[in-house]
């Protein structure tokens, strides 16, 4: 019987407000086959530091979090 945590990003998801929802499952396996399974969910907002993310993450977010994006996301959050 051989146990293994496999740790992977399933989900990326941009929205609106050029956020980005990254959720990471955990799954254990035993010889081959899942026997449990956890979801955790992150997001990232334009502006923060994504460099220890996933390469996949980090793509996303260079693409996506431009300057006039995080300009956006800055004002909107200063007059909330």
């Amino acid at each position: 019987m051989a146990l293994e945590k496999i740790e992977s990003v399933d989900r990326i998801e941009v929205v609106e407000n050029g956020s980005i929802q990254v959720r990471t499952k955990t799954a254990i396996m035993e010889d081959g086959k899942q026997i449990s399974g956890t979801f955790h969910r992150h997001v990232l907002a334009p502006g923060d530091d994504y460099s220890g993310e996933d390469a996949r993450v980090q793509s996303i977010c260079k693409a996506t979090h431009t300057s006039a994006v995080i300009a956006a996301y800055k004002a909107v959050s200063k007059g909330a």
